[in-house]
């Protein structure tokens, strides 16, 4: 394949002509982590990274510590210096092997056993902390992991590995242009983790009458005392079973299931709507019981007791999933109800075999206010979940971007200096 101008072939792959091949040991100096047990761990103490953080509570860099050691632990670790690279020295799979965070800070810290420690010269530590966790590295990494059930890597397979090195000023741009995405990507988790305490702290509210929206708190209006709680006086307590239909599913036999889009789409279980979305890969030529748009279908066998979700169209459901089915309510405030006050669901799930019966549906107790201040409700509700999601997909398109970003800049397909 013909080189575009100012490129050249390496053993890395293409790469710009200013830019070097090097092994990772000729840019510094290894050195390994000292041992902290979990029982030398304590609040408030000196901060330390245990390898295990690397792969839970980092990507790429350290912002923060999640781990704290006495003074007396700390004069027996091995304590890090601002720029060094981090590798944790075991994993459990091949491919997340070695995965790297670079240690940026000028605070006193420790590194624990298992974790193998670079400290580069004249490099940018930040670039190299991308750099090492890039899929051309960790698929070098990946072929150097030693053992099966845990898998191992060391300084000395960790010092062959190939990289491709801009120069120092350009390290260091692609490293602000990539730290610039991680604090979009930050942000945008922050205000939806905001968001969502949000929400549950105005499900509590409204669902139980503590906060009444505008135009439903009368004047003077009372409240009362019923065998759920203190509710408005206009409020209701009922059971479940007073406003809907319970549908049991039914199973249908392999055979007459395909995935060609034949007939009515076949939900089997809470595998179908994973994070509340339905995702069905199955049709039946011959349906059994069928739910409708809106109908909520329910898990009632198996570990996944109690996940709930709507139905966004016609659905055959197996005998894993009942649909409830509202005659006389606001379908959506009842949703709402149920996934907030989810007693009932996990009172099933403590049970040798969990399940739910039909009773235990029908004779859940709810509170119901008129129906018009039940759609109002909903909506508000509603609302805000449309706002997660648009934030949620924006979330998920910005990290999609920074993926593409890190395969332009760390391989120099794009330059920006």
């Amino acid at each position: 394949m013909e080189l575009r101008p100012g490129y050249k072939q390496t053993e890395v792959g293409v790469i710009p002509e200013q830019w070097e091949v090097k092994q990772l040991g000729e840019v510094g100096s290894f050195s390994k982590g000292k041992g902290i047990r979990k029982d030398e761990v304590v609040a408030n103490g000196v901060p330390c990274i245990r390898y295990g953080e690397i792969y839970t509570h980092y990507n790429d860099y350290v912002p923060g510590f999640f781990s704290f050691i006495p003074p007396e632990v700390a004069n027996k670790s091995k304590r890090l210096r601002k720029g060094d690279l981090l590798f944790a020295g075991s994993g459990e799979t091949a491919e997340e092997i070695g995965k790297c965070v670079a240690f940026l800070d000028d605070k006193e810290a420790y590194a624990g056993g298992d974790i193998v420690i670079l400290s580069q010269i004249g490099q940018d530590s930040m670039y190299l902390g991308y750099l090492m966790n890039h899929q051309s590295i960790a698929t070098q990494k990946a072929r150097m992991g030693q053992g099966d059930a845990v898998v191992h890597i060391g300084a000395r397979h960790l010092r062959q590995l190939q990289i491709p090195r801009p120069p120092l000023p350009e390290q260091r741009a692609i490293a602000r242009v990539l730290r610039d995405m991680d604090a979009l990507l930050d942000g945008l988790e922050k205000l939806i983790a905001k968001k969502r305490d949000f929400k549950q702290a105005a499900m509590q509210q409204l669902l139980t009458g503590q906060t009444r929206l505008p135009g439903f708190n009368r004047a003077n209006a009372g409240y009362k005392q019923t065998e759920v709680g203190v509710i408005p006086e206009e409020w209701e307590v009922k059971k479940l079973g007073e406003g809907i239909e319970l549908l049991s599913g039914h199973h249908v036999l392999a055979q007459h299931c395909n995935t060609e889009g034949k007939g009515v789409p076949y939900i089997t279980g809470p595998a179908d709507f994973p994070d509340g979305v339905i995702q069905h890969s199955k049709f039946t030529q011959k349906p059994a019981t069928i739910c409708r748009r809106n109908d909520m279908l329910v898990t009632v066998k198996g570990s996944g007791s109690g996940t709930i979700v709507l139905s966004d169209s016609q659905y055959c459901i197996s005998r894993q999933l009942m649909a409830i089915r509202i005659t006389d309510w606001d379908t959506n405030y009842i949703y709402y109800c149920l996934r907030q006050d989810a007693s009932l669901f996990e009172a099933a799930a403590t049970g040798l075999i969990p399940g739910l019966s039909r009773d235990d549906m029908l004779n859940k107790k709810i509170v119901v206010p008129p129906l018009h201040e039940q759609t109002a409700i909903a909506t508000v509700l509603s609302d805000m979940d449309t706002e997660l999601a648009a934030l949620e997909k924006r979330l998920a398109k910005t990290r999609a971007l920074k993926q593409g970003m890190m395969q332009e800049l760390l391989t120099g397909r794009t330059r920006i200096v």
